[in-house]
């Protein structure tokens, strides 16, 4: 089964939802974190975003699907992207991220990475990766790399190295897959292929302490369980902002997190807030 992308799509979607069915991802004691939309901005309904990153007012955006993907930097404000670089044809681009002054790009199924420069886009260097790379995140020092399972693998942030595996766990055991990946105070937010929601994981055990719903966030026009599902989460770290995005979404969606309710204290009530 292929994973994503337009060809085998029929086939794809209806065993996507088999799985979703037979394999629920969240417990009931993983708690709702509330947030409230701020505002959307345009994003390019071509893209098949497949990782998203944010820095000095500008979005990063690593696309995929054979023949189509690409490393992006947008404006935010507009949806202009204002420099790219393709990938070769056979290579399909998954999630990015950010370290330092370099970004760094895997591929699905290729077992191979790029290191680029931030300000260029030039390719630094490879590595290989031995199963397939679906999303990437970084706290400065670490990378954590999905590969579709329930297993986060932490790479040296310098070297490239593998240096152990996270197993993601909620009340009701494994939480497979896991998607793209974003470093947030601390959390990993991850993605959870075919459903609307971001599970936030604790990275020094792996267990999920919370779940960001964001069902009816964007209505595709293609119904559920379609190619464009949501795939893309930024952190700016200076404002505090959380940007959105799926594969194929024409906005992206800034969202504003209510951070206490990680921290147990009570919930706010207030037509702002998105209760889940």
């Amino acid at each position: 089964m292929r994973k994503k992308g337009p060809r085998g799509t029929g086939v794809a979607v209806a065993l996507l939802a088999v799985i979703i069915a037979a394999f629920p991802s969240f417990a009931v004691d993983a708690p709702p974190l509330g947030y409230r939309v701020v505002r959307s901005y345009p994003h390019d309904p071509a893209a098949f975003t497949q990782g998203l990153a944010y820095e000095g007012g500008f979005l990063y955006e690593g696309t995929g699907l054979e023949g189509r993907s690409s490393l992006r930097k947008v404006d935010l404000r507009t949806g202009r992207v204002l420099m790219r670089r393709d990938l070769e044809g056979p290579l399909f681009g998954e999630g990015i991220t950010i370290i330092g002054d370099r970004i760094v790009q895997l591929t699905w199924r290729h077992h191979l990475a790029f290191v680029y420069d931030k300000g260029t886009f030039r390719t630094v260097r490879t590595f290989s990766f031995p199963c397939e790379a679906w999303g990437i995140a970084g706290d400065g020092k670490r990378l954590y790399i999905s590969d579709g399972t329930d297993r986060l693998h932490v790479l040296d942030g310098e070297t490239y190295e593998e240096g152990g595996v996270i197993r993601v766990r909620d009340g009701r055991g494994p939480l497979a897959r896991l998607n793209e990946l974003e470093y947030v105070r601390g959390w990993i937010f991850a993605n959870v292929w075919g459903e609307d929601v971001i599970a936030v994981i604790d990275p020094k055990d792996g267990t999920v302490k919370a779940r960001l719903d964001l069902g009816g966030l964007y209505v595709s026009p293609r119904g559920r369980g379609g190619e464009d599902c949501l795939n893309g989460i930024a952190y700016d770290r200076e404002g505090d902002r959380l940007f959105v995005t799926g594969k194929l979404w024409p906005r992206v969606f800034e969202l504003k997190i209510r951070w206490r309710d990680l921290r147990g204290k009570e919930k706010k009530r207030g037509a702002l807030w998105k209760e889940n």
